[in-house]
Formats: C-alpha cells, structure tokens, sequence
C-alpha cells in the first residue's frame, strides 16, 4: 500500500469525546506530509547526537566551530525579531497547557505564556490531545473549566499573553500515532511534528486574526543542524498552510551544552523566523552532567542547591547568550527560578520572592530582555526587577555587552563550581527523582515539591547527579563513598516515607528510578523509559488516513 509517493499515517491511541476536532482528515494529512519531507532526517540528526556523546565520552572537549568562523565574524546579518504581541517580553509565565492551568496563565497578567508540551506535561495521550484542545479553545476566546467540586475558571484578562507554544524535542516519540518512514517501516510518529504540526494547522490563521502569530519555544537543539531542520519545516508549513515567510517565529532554548557553542550559528540557521533565546539553565546543568558524566572528578558538580547561576561557567553561559542576541537583533530571555510561594507558609513565601527578586535583578542588569516565572504570584516580583531596568523600552537590545569575552576554556570551567556532596544532597536528589516521577507517572508533569517547582529538567538533573556520583566513586563530605548500596538504603527510607493515597503511582516510580539511576547504562533521558513502558494506552480504535505526499 505504501509507495514513494505515499505516506501512511494511523492513530493507535483511544478517540475519545472532541478528539475528532484536532485529529481530523485535513490535520492529520497535514502531519503525513511533514512526516514524508521530516523524518528521515530527524532520524540522521539523532544519531549524529550518539556519535558526539561517544566522542565526548571519549575525551574530546566542545569548542567553536572553526568552518562556521564566518558566520560568528560577519557583523551585517539579523534575526527577523520580535513578531506581534512578542515586542515586549519582560515577565512570560511557563505552565502545561491543561484546561485550568490554561486559564490561570492567560489570567495571570504576563507577557508571554509558554504553553507547555514538554517538561512541564507529562505526555499522556489525554494530555496531548486535550491540551490541543485547550489551546484550541483559549484563542478563539471559548475556553472554560468546571473541576470536580463544581468550581468554575473563564478566562476574565482584558489582555491576555501572548502564546508561545513549545512543542516536544526532536528525540521523542508520540507512540499513540504511527507513520511509515522512507524505508517503509512503521514508526512511532515525532512528537515534534505532531505537536507543531496540530497546533499550526489549527490555529495559525485565527492567532494572526487575531493581532498575534504561531510562535514556538523549540527545545532540546543540540546544535545548528538540528535548528535548519526546523527552519525547513517552518519555511515548508508556511508555503503548504498559505502563510507568508516568516510568519512563524521561534525561541530557541539553548539548554544544551553543545548548543552553547553555536549561537550564532543556530540564530543564522533560523534568522527568518527567529525572534530570541532562552537561557534553559536546568537542562543546560543535566546536559553538561550527561555529556561528561564519564570523564572524572573535575566534571562532578555539587549538591543540586549549590548549582547557582553566579558559578563562573554559567555566569560565561548567560552573559553569551545576551551579547549574542543583541548583536543580532534577537531578544535574550531569562531562566526559572524554581523557588515558589507557598499561600499557607508567608515564610517560606518571604524566602521565595526574596530569592526570585534577586535572580531577576541580576538577569534584567545583566542585559536580559525578559525571564519566566512558575507562579503567577511571582509576576508582580519579576515585573518589579525588570521595570527598574527597562522602564518603559520593551527591551535592552542596545546593550550590546561588548565587555564580555566568552572562551570555549570559560564554559568548559566546571572545575570552578567545586564538588561538594553531602549525605543531604544525596537523600534530596532520591527524594526528588522519586516523587516527581509518580507525579508524572499520574499524568502531573510540573510539581510542587519542598516549596520548588519541579519538572522533567530538574528531575534530570537529580538523577543524573546520582548516577554520576556513584560511578565516579565520589566522596560526600561527611567521608563516605556514594555507592548503589547507600542510594538503595536512602531510597527504601524515603519510599517508606511517602504517603500512599489511592492511585498511587510510587512501585513504577520507584521501578523507572532504578532504572534511570542504578543501572549501569545510562539513559539519555529518563522520561524515555517512563514514557515507553507507562503512559502508552493499548489501542482501542485504529484511524488510518493514507495520503499521498
């Protein structure tokens, strides 16, 4: 049934009630043909990222690209900027894009909402589809929630904030949609794709009706390859969809060690539909923990809460980025601040506006155009820092931070943060790699655990600290070895101290940690194996649309 010329494209998750309104004939063509054009090379990206983790593994070290030095050097090239409703990003609050997570943040008074199907979602098939739904319904002004007890949540913003939505990395699988690849074998469809691909198809006309655009945050780019594979799918869905040329614009979220190293180049490969940066620092610290896990004690980072952005390697990461975007043209946006307030504790409050007011000051006097908060609470503090700078300029693109001078040596300085490990920081990242992961594993991707808002990246960082410092053989500070034997005698006391309400999801959390955290492998990602072997639905329809493409 397949040809060349031909793609198939299936849904093997369950439709339930509206699901036929986003996966409808036209969207779903829409996707078998991005997948046609796609996929091959999506899959020639991802193995080109297993060859540099083996080099890495291998004791080569990043560095500047030498063949793109022209690139870095040529002072006459900019971004295409901020599109409308993007010109002013001073305070964007970040959320999962369910119905009342929807409407708190399109209520919340920010700038911008990042609209989450990433970290912040655990990708249930319901998750996905609904949270389509969701945003679906919040731009065309029809988006309501009634919770069990019978509360209701409408959207009352005179001006709500600009949707930015970000889609899933290129590594993921979306398992409940298959599509046939170039070789004629039945893959899991990407989630990339299928994630951009509804979102646009559905919503690109009415957002531009509407005085806004279809914007993206696009994450986990490991380097400029993977950034002109998504301006081709960009260039290519604006000619299909009848957009013109840059009509889509994207963020990128440079968290990702490699990433850091090519910022020129990824903007130069998305300057037509480029309107700035992100500065994703906790992916950024898993991705240096992933990356040079194995090449000894100088790459051990310390306790998760000693990771802070004044360590000279950040500090050489972030003020980079800035000096790169403005001279670009490109907006620089700041990094989470994972502190929360918690409305029944006014100290642990005072704690977190304390610690997020400060973050923020150093982002907005170090040139940041903008930076993301989790609460909406923490708005009014984030604003406050920034309006201080900016005043009434929608940005600081003027400062050119011509005092920074950024080698390949000052990122690479991991030695700098020291490698302090206590037999606390040991507990906390158990403590913290297990009940995020049966929050997750219930469908719940962004949690608030001791007063900090955890997601899928700070996750990553804990376990991988874990693993790291096991087989590092690294020594806490009170004198004893990191070994599987403590970490398992720590995780048996705190599965212990869990509560254990109905639906509980702590035996697989504690099943995926082991895997994640125990094994001698390494996976790459930890939602991967989660993913694979917990949220997958059996099928209970299948819907084939063949298509030619």
């Amino acid at each position: 049934m397949t040809t060349l010329s031909q793609t198939t494209l299936s849904i093997t998750g369950p439709m339930r009630p509206r699901y036929d309104e986003i996966l409808t004939l036209e969207a779903l063509q829409f996707l078998a043909e991005l997948h046609h054009r796609f996929a091959g090379e999506r899959h020639d990206r991802l193995a080109e990222r297993m060859q540099v983790r083996y080099d890495l593994g291998n004791g080569r070290d990043l560095r500047f690209l030498p063949h793109t030095a022209s690139i870095r050097e040529d002072a006459s090239w900019r971004v295409a900027g901020a599109g409308p409703g993007l010109e002013d990003r001073r305070v964007e609050i970040t959320g999962p894009c369910d119905p009342k997570m929807t409407i708190n943040a399109l209520n919340s008074g920010a700038n911008v909402w990042l609209a989450d199907l990433e970290d912040a979602t655990s990708p249930t098939w319901g998750n996905i589809v609904e949270g389509q739904l969701s945003l679906h319904d919040a731009i065309r002004g029809q988006l309501s929630h009634t919770n069990a007890e019978g509360k209701t949540y409408e959207v009352t913003a005179e001006r709500t904030p600009t949707i930015v939505m970000r889609p899933r990395g290129w590594h993921l699988v979306e398992k409940h949609i298959e599509h046939v690849d170039r070789n004629g074998l039945r893959l899991a469809a990407s989630a990339s794709l299928v994630d951009f691909g509804l979102y646009l198809f559905h919503n690109a006309h009415e957002l531009i009706a509407r005085g806004r655009g279809p914007y993206f945050y696009l994450p986990k780019l490991e380097n400029h390859r993977e950034a002109r594979l998504w301006n081709d799918v960009f260039t290519f869905s604006e000619e299909r969809l009848g957009l013109p040329h840059g009509t889509i614009r994207a963020t990128v979220l440079i968290e990702t060690f490699g990433a850091a190293f090519e910022m020129d180049e990824i903007l130069y490969e998305l300057r037509d539909h480029c309107a700035g940066l992100n500065a994703g620092r906790w992916d950024y610290v898993f991705s240096i923990i992933k990356n040079y896990r194995g090449r000894g004690q100088w790459f051990v980072l310390p306790d998760r809460d000693r990771i802070l952005m004044t360590l000279p390697f950040m500090r050489a990461y972030t003020e980079l980025l800035v000096q790169t975007c403005h001279k670009r043209g490109a907006h620089a946006i700041g990094g989470m601040s994972a502190f929360i307030p918690n409305r029944r504790d006014p100290e642990v409050t005072e704690r977190a506006l304390e610690r997020v007011a400060a973050d923020k000051l150093r982002e907005a006097s170090d040139g940041f155009d903008g930076s993301w908060v989790a609460h909406p609470d923490l708005i009014p503090v984030a604003r406050a820092e920034f309006d201080a700078v900016l005043g009434d300029r929608p940005n600081q693109l003027d400062r050119q931070r011509g005092d920074v001078h950024v080698t390949a040596r000052d990122l690479l300085d991991i030695r700098s943060a020291g490698g302090e490990v206590t037999l606390a920081g040991v507990r906390a990242n158990i403590s913290i790699t297990v009940r995020y992961l049966e929050s997750w594993l219930r469908g719940i991707g962004a949690a608030a655990i001791d007063n900090l808002m955890e997601d899928a990246a700070t996750a990553e960082i804990s376990r991988s600290q874990l693993w790291q410092w096991i087989h590092q053989d690294h020594m806490t500070t009170e004198g004893e070895p990191v070994t599987k034997q403590l970490v398992e005698r720590m995780l048996r006391e705190v599965l212990a101290e869990q509560p254990t309400p109905e639906g509980h999801k702590l035996a697989e959390a504690e099943d995926v940690f082991r895997t994640v955290t125990l094994q001698e492998d390494f996976p790459t990602f930890l939602t991967v194996p989660a993913y694979t072997r917990y949220l997958v639905e059996q099928a209970e329809r299948v819907e084939a649309v063949t298509v030619a493409a």
